[in-house]
């Protein structure tokens, strides 16, 4: 089977569907990981204002010899700056930090519903940054079903993309099926489970025998079969290193296929189980 390296996002950007997530990437580290990562053809970097790497992956996209304009660069508005005046300020902090021009895609970080006229109000700012080409896209990320209805009712454009926890532990059906009937595309942050290894002491899904056995079958890594595992779902995945060989392993997914029973198998894994903090409890 085979699976799109790019994903169309509404309203016409487009942006690839494998990209280097930089959280608890700091310093240096942070920046020779994006210049790594673009060696290695990566084109979508994720980082957010709450990451304080901005500026690195700013630094690392400019000494990597490559295009600002060729590497989609998505961050993130944090909760501690929702609201109308406080939104533009930190957006502008962010534009400046990473240096890179047009930001590719912007997002809500969390949809904090217990204080939602703040992320409305957030949103509003968004829909304007839009509107006035200041950054190319704008998104979501860790809005349920009832979060993204809720956004619907109050404000004229629609997130174009929902980037939530998920992993075979977590598959999240639900969320997918409600961006998939508004159009959004789903993104998976910790997306082979990491987040299970480093914020919760549950198992790992990279040693689940499922997995394992998976890999052995294809001559691949147990992170590579759930990253492509990701994308025959059609989810675009953010995987997160600083190694050198384990960035250039989590992009080397376009050489072989999973089948549909295959994919099935990875699902049955889901447990429901988040590792990260529960969007609801904000």
């Amino acid at each position: 089977m085979s699976v799109p390296q790019t994903l169309s996002l509404r309203g016409g950007a487009t942006m690839p569907a494998i990209g280097l997530g930089v959280y608890q990437s700091t310093g240096d580290e942070a920046v020779r990981a994006v210049e790594s990562a673009i060696a290695q053809g990566y084109r979508l970097i994720d980082t957010a204002a709450a990451y304080g790497n901005e500026a690195e992956v700013g630094a690392g996209i400019r000494a990597s010899g490559i295009a600002c304009d060729d590497i989609f660069v998505t961050t993130k508005l944090k909760p501690d700056d929702y609201g109308e005046e406080s939104a533009l300020r930190a957006f502008e902090r962010s534009e400046k930090a990473l240096g890179v021009g047009v930001i590719d895609l912007y997002l809500l970080h969390w949809p904090m519903p217990k204080r939602f006229d703040d992320t409305v109000a957030s949103w509003q700012v968004m829909e304007r940054l839009l509107a006035e080409g200041r950054v190319r896209a704008i998104g979501v990320c860790n809005f349920n079903p009832d979060h993204l209805e809720m956004l619907a009712e109050r404000c004229e454009q629609a997130p174009v993309l929902n980037q939530v926890e998920l992993h075979p532990f977590l598959v999240q059906e639900n969320v997918r099926a409600a961006n998939a009937a508004r159009g959004i595309v789903t993104q998976a942050w910790s997306p082979i489970g990491g987040v299970n290894r480093y914020w919760d002491s549950g198992e790992d899904p990279l040693t689940h025998p499922t997995i394992v056995t998976l890999a052995e079958a294809h001559g691949k890594s147990p992170a590579q079969i759930v990253l492509r595992w990701h994308l025959e779902r059609g989810v675009s995945a953010i995987p997160k290193s600083v190694r050198p060989e384990r960035i250039a392993e989590n992009i080397a997914l376009f050489d072989f296929a999973l089948s549909p029973d295959e994919v099935a198998a990875i699902d049955t894994l889901d447990q429901g189980r988040r590792g990260g903090p529960d969007p609801d409890a904000r």
